[in-house]
């Protein structure tokens, strides 16, 4: 597309899922998660432990235009001072039902849905709420509604944030109707739980480094990889995985 730059979108991970990524002069934060290292009990016995601080407070990265929210159930997607932070952000963007559950300033979009934001200097930058399946086919009874965002704008290159999700067929359907994308925000860690018998719920290295050939990505900046027990992978697996697939000049890590 002309007129679009070809500079990078700054992005900064903060750990695990959450993100700063600053996108046509507005300061954009997914899942954010800033407790210290502790234990989660979720019901049933299980527990979900965070092993790693966060990279920076809510207080260091200043203000915060929205919150792209992928799901509000699970503490590593969204934590105590996760929660706290929502309420001096203008608007957070979710699922229906995280926007009912959360109140205040929540929105929720449905896969398809968008929303446009007013960038300080003018124009609008799109978010369009997509898909995202939190585990194997059926997962949804366990695992919640769950979704990703894509984010467009006429002179900006698109930027994914896949959220929660393990299919590669649903990263197929967003590449068909959003792709190719410039920067892709891939949450990875091939997280897996008792609770689904150990299915993934989300992108190990292999799937996100199949991820980033589908959408033809040129950046992929790995989130949710780090900081929990349930993730089975880290970042040394991820870079491997695009080592092995001819792509290890597409990931972009610190």
């Amino acid at each position: 597309m002309s007129g679009v730059t070809t500079t990078p979108v700054p992005v900064r991970v903060i750990g695990g899922p959450t993100v700063l990524i600053e996108y046509g002069g507005l300061r954009l934060l997914t899942d954010p998660t800033f407790d210290p290292p502790r234990d989660y009990p979720v019901g049933a016995g299980f527990v979900l432990t965070k092993t790693v601080a966060p990279a920076a407070s809510p207080d260091e990265l200043g203000p915060i235009d929205a919150v792209l929210l992928s799901h509000d159930e699970h503490p590593d997607n969204l934590d105590l001072s996760g929660r706290a932070l929502l309420a001096d952000v203008p608007l957070t963007l979710t699922t229906h039902g995280g926007a009912d559950r959360l109140g205040g300033t929540a929105r929720g979009l449905a896969p398809g849905e968008d929303v446009e934001l007013d960038r300080p200097g003018g124009g609008t930058v799109t978010v369009t709420a997509v898909r995202a399946q939190h585990g194997p086919d059926g997962c949804e009874p366990v695992t919640g509604e769950v979704i990703g965002f894509v984010l467009t704008a006429r002179d900006l290159p698109t930027v994914y944030v896949s959220g929660d999700n393990a299919s590669l067929d649903v990263v197929r359907a967003i590449a068909d109707r959003h792709g190719p994308v410039d920067t892709a925000v891939l949450f990875a860690g091939g997280a897996r739980t008792a609770r689904l018998d150990g299915a993934l719920l989300t992108l190990d290295g292999a799937r996100s480094a199949e991820a980033a050939r589908i959408l033809g990505a040129r950046r992929v900046v790995p989130a949710h990889a780090e900081g929990w027990k349930h993730f089975t992978e880290g970042l040394g697996e991820l870079e491997a995985a695009f080592a092995d697939a001819g792509l290890a000049d597409r990931l972009a890590l610190g």
